[in-house]
């Protein structure tokens, strides 16, 4: 191009010859070029920066759209765009990949990005939550100038209404059908008024096909004879008589849902006497496959029987409901359900059969599921065929849940509360056992001929105070130190034990999610859950292995932690559990599974499936204790593959996340350090009704240079506090007795010597006492004790008083 100028402005030159006019022409002509050259730079880098940096924002208008959620990420797994659908059903910040699944949904959605990536495209179907309900669909799509993106397209699962979904059906070309067929469909509410109707009901109820039925009073449209027969009541007996069916939608007994909704009911009116060519016949008989037609349609579980109590038809609702899928119908509907309930039945059918058309239900139980009843309906029907009874069930398998999870809670409660009272009956024989045999090893020295007889004595009584503190542990009223932590901290104090006790069989791993919240708990009670679950493992993977004879088998256990929001709490729809913010513990194995029989008994006390003499059936009563009153959750379930079968266990523990304000910190060593500065005596009230346990801890504070009162109970506590002529420096109490109660004899005692400390000893939870004995400079000893702990905590209870006065 500068060529070109130069030979132009030379050719202006020769041929002008003027100079000044060629070296003009050639200044403006460059002016020009440069000019140009510019502009096209920097067009070249607004488009590189364009390529670069794209604008988010138009990608997230485009992308807008209510009934699904979408999200881009790229490569490296970062969300770059979402759509507003996806910050309202999880959160902007979590991408795809932290979303609160359940572990198969989670590896299948790794799984379906790894494969997109690879083939361009792929569909994810039924998505699991944390509580395994199906709750989303997912297609992923690569996409990009460079294919550097994925684009994900929720979809969510919804399930509505049986009655909703045929509302939306009948009013359509669906009810149309039916109407051409001399079938008339409506949907009427409890009150008798119409909901939606097909098409052909509103001519043949008003002879008008453009009026709208929906509010009227569905028995208004009929009229029937002497002989009880249905007419329409705008035609009179000069029409047709019709067979009136009513089916209950949802719930067959006509109880409100959990939503405060009673369900509605279908009215079949069908009509009996068309002629050949209006697909009706006279007799009935071509009625049944355009009935069966209708009943296959229905979400509601249908079957139709003749005179004999045979049955002629069930659609797939009916065979899910009475778990026949694959074995198909029996001859007879008694067929279905335990002995007991077989005459009844049958009884019922044939009398629905041959007397007049009425409906009804009864609660029977099925041959599959003895320990649930559910409720059956019956309808007599005629002039459709051989049928004569229409039967119908629900699925209730949520109100079997509901059922399940009330009578658990309750069953656990009453075993419970008699687990903590036997609990603390022994705790106070085997305080008297430990402290006589104290006593005796003061008066024995290693060598002696009793000497050894008396530690075994001493060691068997502190194992029987451990599986003591395991009951109290389940009934929820053992002594917990709850502090304030991380729950990863826990699982890695005791990651090291964990992997010896696993031994080289089993692969042990561990992960953490995110951005976990504290937890108020006791860091050694939480230890003991860990490893009670991990060991639970390690033995069931074992005795699977065994069971299938398998002698090189390999196991996996999996401790991970996750964050569960409200949100996710409210989703996972768990009736029991407040909605809140939870740091979970899971704890996964790859053994055999929980037979579905044991799995609402694994927490009870003294329930075990090893052998006799393996195991003390109080290791998941004990997690269970601590969690719950740790005011935590567990629940367990199997881990189902994608064969239908179960390939190992689950614990999934829920702590609450603690909001509050952090304590401060104490130092540990301020109560040792004041018990050893103590030496002088003092006077003490012993006050308990066991005589045992008095003994014992008279004689050792006697020992110790105490001046000892001691009184069998509330009564006599407070009569040598206020008639006595002794100035006590502190009383030592128990807290459950006859007459009057330890707490009510310190209240007592508090309004003659407001001053006077307490000492309560129990067997019951420190927290739980502390909730309900509300006054101050009280102490704490939890039974069973040795000689040496209550002359120490006496001891330290002393040294505080004494630094208190001066």
């Amino acid at each position: 191009m500068a060529v070109a100028i130069a030979i132009t402005a030379a050719l202006l030159w020769l041929i002008g010859g003027s100079g000044l006019l060629a070296l003009t022409y050639a200044g403006g002509m460059a002016a020009i070029v440069m000019a140009i050259l510019a502009s096209t730079k920097l067009h070249r880098e607004v488009q590189a920066d364009v390529a670069i940096h794209p604008d988010w924002s138009v990608t997230g208008a485009a992308i807008e759209n209510s009934r699904r959620a979408i999200a881009i990420t790229d490569r490296a797994n970062r969300m770059t765009c979402a759509n507003t659908a996806y910050g309202e059903w999880f959160e902007n910040e979590v991408t795809p990949f932290d979303l609160s699944l359940d572990e198969d949904s989670r590896r299948r959605l790794l799984e379906g990005a790894r494969q997109a990536w690879r083939e361009g495209s792929v569909r994810i179907d039924k998505l699991r939550d944390a509580a395994h309900d199906p709750r989303w669909h997912v297609r992923l799509e690569r996409a990009g100038r460079g294919e550097d993106y994925l684009i994900w397209r929720f979809s969510q699962i919804v399930q509505e209404r049986s009655s909703e979904i045929i509302s939306s059906r009948i009013g359509g070309p669906f009810g149309s059908v039916f109407s051409r067929a001399g079938v008339e469909l409506a949907l009427v509410a409890p009150d008798g008024v119409i909901e939606a109707a097909t098409p052909g009901l509103a001519e043949r109820a008003t002879g008008m096909g453009d009026i709208s039925l929906v509010g009227q009073e569905f028995v208004q449209l009929l009229r029937s004879d002497d002989r009880d027969r249905i007419f329409f009541a705008q035609e009179g007996q000069q029409g047709t008589p019709q067979t009136l069916v009513r089916i209950p939608l949802d719930n067959p007994k006509g109880q409100p849902d959990r939503e405060g909704r009673e369900a509605p009911s279908l009215m079949l009116l069908i009509d009996s006497g068309v002629g050949i060519g209006g697909g009706w016949q006279g007799s009935g008989k071509a009625a049944v496959p355009q009935l069966e037609a209708l009943l296959s349609a229905l979400p509601l579980g249908l079957a139709l029987t003749d005179r004999d109590g045979r049955f002629l038809y069930a659609n797939s609702a009916f065979l899910r409901a009475v778990e026949r899928e694959e074995h198909g119908l029996p001859p007879f509907p008694s067929d279905l359900v335990v002995r007991e309930d077989k005459a009844a039945l049958a009884d019922a059918v044939r009398r629905f059969a041959k007397g007049a058309m009425a409906s009804g239900d009864m609660a029977v139980r099925l041959a599959g599921d003895k320990e649930e009843p559910v409720s059956i309906g019956l309808a007599g029907v005629r002039g459709i065929g051989e049928a004569t009874v229409l039967l119908s069930i629900s699925d209730s398998t949520e109100e079997k849940r509901l059922r399940r999870q009330v009578a658990q809670a309750t069953k656990m409660q009453a075993v419970g509360q008699l687990a903590g009272g036997v609990a603390h009956d022994f705790n106070n024989v085997l305080t008297a056992i430990i402290g006589y045999c104290d006593l005796m090893l003061l008066r024995h020295t290693p060598g002696d001929s009793d000497y050894d007889d008396i530690q075994q004595i001493r060691a068997n009584s502190n194992r029987a105070a451990s599986l003591t503190r395991q009951l109290l542990a389940f009934s929820r009223q053992q002594t917990l130190r709850p502090v304030i932590l991380q729950l990863p901290d826990v699982v890695s104090e005791v990651s090291q034990l964990l992997k010896r006790l696993m031994g080289d069989k089993i692969e042990f791993s561990i992960r953490h999610d995110r951005e976990l919240g504290p937890v108020r708990a006791d860091p050694q009670q939480l230890e003991q859950v860990i490893i009670n679950l991990a060991v639970n493992a390690r033995d069931a993977m074992q005795s699977s292995a065994e069971k299938a004879g398998k002698q090189d088998w390999k196991g996996r256990l999996t401790l991970a932690t996750r964050s569960v929001s409200a949100r996710d709490v409210r989703k996972m729809g768990i009736d029991i559990m407040p909605a809140d913010d939870y740091t979970v513990l899971i704890v996964q194995d790859t053994g055999g599974g929980i037979p579905q029989q044991y799995l609402n008994k694994i927490f009870e006390p003294f329930f075990t499936t090893k052998e006799q003499g393996k195991g003390t059936g109080l290791g998941l009563s004990t997690v269970y204790g601590i969690v719950k009153q740790s005011n935590g959750f567990i629940f367990a379930d199997n881990v189902m593959g994608p064969d239908g079968r179960m390939h190992g266990a689950r614990f999934t523990v829920y702590l609450p996340v603690h909001k509050g304000e952090l304590p401060a910190p104490q130092r540990k060593d301020d109560a040792d350090e004041t018990a050893s500065d103590w030496a002088g005596g003092g006077k003490l009230l012993l006050v308990e009704d066991e005589d045992m346990v008095r003994a014992v801890a008279e004689r050792a504070l006697t020992r110790a240079g105490y001046v000892v009162t001691a009184t069998s109970d509330g009564d006599e506590g407070l009569a040598a506090v206020v008639n006595g002529t002794e100035d006590f420096d502190l009383v030592v109490s128990d807290v459950v007795m006859p007459a009057m109660d330890g707490p009510a004899m310190a209240r007592a005692i508090r309004k003659v010597k407001p001053d006077l400390p307490i000492l309560f000893m129990s067997g019951y939870a420190e927290e739980q006492l502390r909730n309900e004995i509300d006054i101050e400079n009280m102490y704490f000893i939890p039974k069973p004790f040795s000689v040496q702990d209550i002359n120490a905590k006496v001891t330290e209870v002393m040294s505080k008083q004494a630094s208190r006065k001066t």
